[in-house]
């Protein structure tokens, strides 16, 4: 099933074949990432198909658009893992499988012989790669692995709100995300090492793991002091001015990250007596004496509309950006020269469009070459090319 066409046979991973056994968001979005570098993904689904078909509104022509967002360029098949049939199937697909990705409950997938363990020495080459919510071992791996959850239970909703507010929740499961991003980075280690040892192995990742490495000088704070951070709204607690301010017709943003921008930011704003106050000409200064400043600053910035500072500032070299709504900001990239959409129209005439893949190559080509697969679309094509013998 691998492609042959010059643009999709230049992916750097259009050699890998991955068996997909995940569902919902962390390990689809993993492996979508993975088949956008060309690798060859099945998709297997239950006979009910992945949970996030069903999570609408919103769609678009009948079709979930949370499932569109991460199962591009796969191909779907639907398996009973408890038919006899079925299970055997899956055998015919390991025996080509570079890689299995599964975030099954730790130990769901051994009693269909399905876990490492059982697949090691009939498959040596396999990497196996494992996501949970809170651990593969210990009392953690009896925890179901939702995201909500670990946004609670790593510090993440401690850490965002405003400070005499209720702990939030951040506006996207970006602990699954997070996660995805890191099975993804071992999945490709891994294979590299494979290169040398021609051995597969075993990697797992987990939520809660990967939000504490994502929460970053929050969890170093912590680790560190043994006290925990605690919510600042908008502000940060190391830098000042770090955030969105008011203007005449809206917000913008703005960052301050050292001395010599504080400096071109009071010029701009006409507040030249602010960069000489010896209260905030450093930034320990001016995280001391934030509330003082921010008076100085919205005052000046209250004064024309969000358009007006924005070419002003940045014309004085002053970070800042725009506070936009997801689909201004999908516009906002398109105007700066990225490609923020990727459209793929079906055979059928209907459209899935979801983020573009992010990154770009000086050689190898990233590709967005067919969309989301209704489920078990691809059965034949599937079952053909399993029971074709394997290219030497």
């Amino acid at each position: 099933m691998t492609s042959t066409s010059t643009e999709d046979s230049a992916g750097p991973l259009d050699d890998v074949v991955v068996l997909d056994l995940s569902r919902v968001l962390a390990g689809p979005y993993a492996t979508m990432l993975l088949a956008d570098m060309g690798a060859t993904v099945i998709k297997v689904e239950s006979p009910s198909g992945d949970e996030t078909r069903t999570w609408r509104p919103p769609e678009t022509d009948g079709e979930s658009t949370y499932f569109q967002a991460i199962n591009r360029n796969k191909r779907s098949i639907a398996l009973d893992l408890k038919d006899e049939a079925d299970r055997a199937v899956v055998d015919r697909l390991l025996a080509r499988a570079d890689v299995l990705v599964e975030n099954f409950r730790p130990g769901g997938l051994a009693r269909f012989g399905l876990d490492y363990d059982s697949l090691a020495a009939e498959h040596p080459h396999l990497i196996y790669a494992s996501l949970s919510g809170f651990g593969h071992e210990g009392a953690g791996a009896a925890l179901p692995g939702y995201d909500v959850l670990v946004q609670g239970a790593s510090g993440l909703m401690h850490v965002t709100g405003e400070p005499d507010g209720a702990a939030t929740k951040a506006g996207v499961a970006v602990c699954d995300v997070v996660a995805g991003l890191h099975l993804y980075g071992a999945i490709l280690a891994a294979l590299h090492e494979r290169g040398r040892s021609g051995r597969g192995q075993h990697v797992q990742a987990n939520l809660l793991s990967s939000m504490l490495s994502g929460l970053v000088n929050q969890t170093s704070a912590a680790a560190n002091t043994g006290v925990s951070p605690q919510r600042m709204g908008n502000e940060h607690p190391s830098l000042f001015p770090y955030g969105p301010f008011p203007t005449a017709d809206g917000q913008i943003v703005i960052a301050c990250g050292n001395d010599r921008q504080f400096v071109r930011l009071c010029r701009a704003v006409g507040a030249d007596e602010a960069a000489e106050d010896e209260r905030w000409t450093s930034m320990s200064g001016r995280n001391a004496h934030r509330d003082a400043l921010r008076d100085v600053l919205c005052d000046r910035l209250r004064r024309a509309d969000s358009a007006q500072w924005l070419d002003r500032l940045q014309e004085a070299g002053i970070p800042c950006a725009p506070v936009n709504d997801v689909v201004e900001s999908l516009d906002y990239a398109e105007s700066l020269g990225l490609q923020a959409r990727a459209p793929i129209t079906r055979e059928d005439g209907t459209t899935s469009t979801s983020a573009a893949h992010p990154v770009s190559w000086s050689r190898s080509t990233i590709s967005h070459r067919s969309a989301p697969p209704r489920c078990d679309e691809h059965r034949d094509e599937i079952l053909r090319w399993a029971e074709a013998p394997a290219a030497e």
